[in-house]
């Protein structure tokens, strides 16, 4: 359980620091307005995901005995995941949006990231995938994997709306930029793993 509760937490560490639609609303209502703006619009994925989590699962479910389709989305998600790597390794900062904007409810964040393809295209190709491994499993490991992963996912956002509220610099300064490079070594790791999977599925290994 704990490789399944490590794995999410990589993923969602990952997913909240890369940029994006979601994080770009983070800093711009930070910036515009305060930090309690910006983490409200953190909490989105908490209310915007679960239909689409519900909705990956019940597909893939309906293909859990095809191995060729799943061993093609692990290669798919094995090429995700290989791209937000090296994105975050060539990553040198992230341009602050300094332009004031009308103020945003936490509603508008959820909006954001419900019509964003980042939150479909994660889980159909890499987290459902995995949650169905983590589920044979047991239980445990597959709620241990959405747990770290929605933990970082959320929390890393939440320290982000933080750190920019106190330092506009953060996002373009050395901390931001090597920790992005770090992880984007790892993800480029996972991304081996999940190749391995779906070769293994399509009976290559």
């Amino acid at each position: 359980m704990i490789y399944y509760l490590a794995m999410g937490s990589l993923l969602g560490v990952s997913a909240g620091m890369s940029p994006g639609p979601l994080l770009a609303l983070v800093v711009s209502e930070t910036l515009a307005h305060d930090i309690r703006a910006g983490i409200r619009v953190a909490l989105a994925p908490l209310v915007s995901d679960l239909p689409i989590v519900l909705l990956t699962l019940f597909v893939l479910s309906k293909l859990s005995d095809s191995h060729s389709v799943l061993g093609g989305i692990s290669l798919v998600g094995g090429g995700v995941i290989f791209y937000m790597g090296v994105q975050g390794i060539r990553t040198s900062g992230v341009v602050l949006d300094m332009e004031k904007k009308a103020p945003r409810s936490l509603s508008k964040g959820v909006m954001v990231n419900f019509l964003s393809p980042h939150p479909y295209l994660f889980w159909i190709s890499v987290g459902a995938p995995i949650m169905g491994r983590a589920m044979a499993v047991n239980v445990g490991a597959a709620i241990f994997f959405v747990a770290g992963f929605y933990l970082l996912l959320v929390g890393s956002k939440v320290s982000l709306a933080v750190l920019v509220g106190r330092s506009k610099s953060f996002l373009k300064g050395r901390v931001y930029v090597v920790t992005m490079k770090c992880l984007g070594g790892l993800l480029c790791g996972l991304a081996l793993l999940l190749f391995k999977d779906g070769l293994g599925l399509l009976g290559f290994l």
